[in-house]
């Protein structure tokens, strides 16, 4: 069987390779979790990982100030993590994606206007902003999903308008509407495909800022409810026993560190393979 020429890219094997395991890692975590992720050992508090003096081997990384298996809170947390760099990704991809498409191909008064509000919004720093949303809102997956959607479309959509405008004046596309076809059959058949590439780029980069954002949100108290392991309230919970346990801070920082590298490389990797332009001017 023939390996697509963007599987070829190692930066993409890799990327995706660790991508796959943390997603299998998340999905698997009530199999794989030694313990309950909120089942608290008051008599095990503060314990150092297996392997060093003082450990237990049922806690395989240890625990934290209340007691809790910290390896089982982190298999937890990585599912926070990838529903919302899935869910959120998606979701920004889509509302951004068809308002540049719509900008991109009408231009005129909707280009000016769409863009101007891309601009507002885009003149408010994306933490800021989606902290923002979470005080409204309030602490809840789903309300963390919709925070990063509506602050990050517009990453979306300044880029791939960019895109669309050039699609746009290319031959087969002035051929279709010399053809009478209708606009959104355009956009959807000959406009949508040749955008892909890119867009499926953005989203995997995206990915990576959604994790950033939610542990941001989650290290502030303002993510997940507190019952919910999270990696960034991992992070919160260790400043208070940094001195005595450094590894509770090292762990989830660690784990957030490969994830973001993991969607960062994967990312790359695709923009490398995909963009024929950025092929072209690699081969010259």
């Amino acid at each position: 069987m023939r390996i697509p020429k963007w599987m070829r890219s190692a930066r993409v094997a890799i990327g995706l390779a660790i991508v796959v395991l943390i997603g299998l890692v998340a999905l698997l975590a009530p199999l794989l979790a030694p313990h309950d992720p909120n089942e608290q050992a008051l008599v095990s508090i503060l314990l150092p990982p297996a392997w060093l003096p003082g450990g237990d081997a049922s806690f395989p990384l240890g625990t934290d100030s209340l007691g809790r298996c910290v390896l089982s809170r982190l298999l937890y947390g990585a599912r926070i993590a990838m529903t919302v760099a899935i869910v959120s990704s998606f979701g920004a991809m889509i509302l951004g994606g068809i308002l540049a498409h719509v900008a991109g191909y009408f231009g005129g008064a909707v280009d000016w206007l769409i863009g101007r509000v891309v601009d507002i919004w885009m003149s408010f720093p994306p933490v800021i902003l989606a902290l923002i949303f979470m005080v409204g809102l309030g602490a809840g997956l789903s309300n963390v999903i919709l925070s990063i959607v509506l602050v990050d479309w517009t990453r979306f959509c300044r880029v791939l308008r960019s895109e669309v405008l050039v699609v746009t004046r290319r031959d087969y596309v002035m051929a279709a509407r010399l053809a009478g076809f209708s606009h959104w059959r355009i956009i959807a058949r000959e406009i949508a495909p040749a955008t892909l590439p890119l867009l499926i780029t953005l989203m995997s980069l995206e990915m990576g800022i959604a994790v950033i954002v939610e542990a941001i949100l989650s290290f502030v108290g303002l993510s997940v409810t507190a019952e919910t392991p999270a990696w960034g309230q991992m992070i919160a919970d260790a400043r208070l026993s940094i001195y005595q346990s450094y590894w509770n801070l090292i762990l989830p920082v660690l784990a957030i560190f490969v994830t973001v590298f993991a969607f960062n490389i994967l990312g790359d990797g695709l923009r490398r393979t995909l963009d024929v332009r950025l092929a072209e001017t690699q081969r010259t």
